[in-house]
């Protein structure tokens, strides 16, 4: 118990928080109204932010050389913590779009050159994520360069030198991958497998009657690119010039143990890995969506006009929305997925492994 008279005001630590608005029209006489919704919104913004990373921290640190798989129920709660938060942040742009674009022009001057672009929390958030300095692009880091302030700067320098979520991920799926689960002809026999139903697809395409030459040739031309997006998987030159390019980050081993586990999802010790992929692809998405409210309710407030950090507006907000996709490797896994139906039957062994297995004696 605690024997101090602690104040719910004081634990808070409310007057600070409370008395934390200094709208800039005030103190030029005479207060622009909406400011006083901006500035809240803003600082709402900066506080889930700093929950946010808090939550990823804790993440991290979890998946750190080993994952005890007793974690694995403890990482996904708090990364559905984090989407829980994102989607209250998708949700208070509405908030901010009461306030009209001739409101915001009351006060909009008074804040140049500061800028949304400026908060460190938001680029700390990209970073710790997986966001990689090359990623951002050229008028990104100038922007960085020219806009952050120095300690800022060697904040964002010593996120970036540590292992990102994403790159742990990575690992972890990798070390997946080598786990002895009875597979180990699983890839060959996959691959076969994978020939004999698109060699089957193709004399079905080529048979039917229904389709003129011009459709055969559209469904001969899509059974082809998922033909050459499965040959990747198995080809270490094809998939490294993936990695050079810049098309995938995930290891190869990676991604075949993470379509290893969406494939086979139904079996319970695939069930919190799958779950894992799949919030990590909602965070992304919630991401993206808010980066594209973000973007729609600046071009409603600026249309033309660049924003009060120096940057395009909307046009920069869309961009970077488009871009800026952190776990693509994990959301481009349905291009490599199979009916259940055409999905080989896994060998015994194997499913033992991968079922709560109890052997009677």
């Amino acid at each position: 118990m605690n024997d101090s008279k602690l104040h719910y005001a004081d634990y808070l630590e409310l007057n600070k928080i409370l008395e934390a608005q200094h709208p800039e029209s005030s103190k030029k006489g005479e207060m622009a109204h909406d400011e006083m919704l901006f500035i809240v919104i803003h600082q709402v913004y900066e506080l889930w932010f700093k929950q946010i990373l808090f939550e990823v921290a804790s993440v991290k640190s979890l998946f750190i050389d080993y994952v005890d798989d007793k974690d694995l129920g403890l990482i996904n709660a708090r990364l559905e913590r984090v989407i829980k938060i994102l989607n209250v942040l998708v949700s208070q742009i509405q908030v901010i779009e009461t306030m009209t674009p001739q409101a915001f022009l009351e006060f909009r001057d008074l804040l140049v050159p500061a800028s949304g672009f400026q908060s460190l929390q938001f680029r700390l958030l990209e970073t710790h994520l997986g966001l990689t300095w090359k990623e951002r692009g050229q008028t990104e880091q100038q922007f960085f360069n020219s806009r952050l302030k120095e300690e800022e700067r060697k904040i964002l320098d010593e996120a970036l030198a540590e292992k990102s979520l994403r790159t742990l991920v990575d690992e972890w799926l990798n070390r997946l991958s080598t786990l002895k689960l009875g597979l180990e002809t699983f890839w060959d026999d996959f691959q076969k497998h994978l020939e004999e139903t698109f060699e089957k697809d193709e004399k079905s395409i080529q048979a039917n009657s229904t389709l003129g030459e011009r459709e055969k040739a559209f469904e001969l031309k899509n059974l082809q690119d998922s033909r050459e997006s499965f040959e990747a998987l198995f080809d270490d030159k094809k998939y490294q010039t993936l990695l050079d390019e810049g098309h995938v980050f995930f290891q190869r081993e990676s991604m075949r143990a993470a379509l290893f586990i969406t494939l086979y999802q139904e079996y319970p010790l695939l069930h919190l890995p799958f779950k894992l992929m799949q919030n990590l692809v909602e965070i992304d998405k919630l991401i993206t969506q808010w980066r594209y409210g973000h973007a729609l309710m600046a071009k409603r407030m600026l249309g033309m006009k660049i924003g009060t950090g120096g940057s395009s507006g909307h046009e920069y907000l869309r961009k970077t929305a488009e871009r800026h996709t952190l776990f693509r490797d994990l959301i481009q896994l349905s291009s490599f997925l199979l009916p259940k139906s055409q999905i080989p039957k896994l060998p015994e062994q194997a499913e033992k492994n991968l079922n709560y297995y109890l052997q009677l004696k």
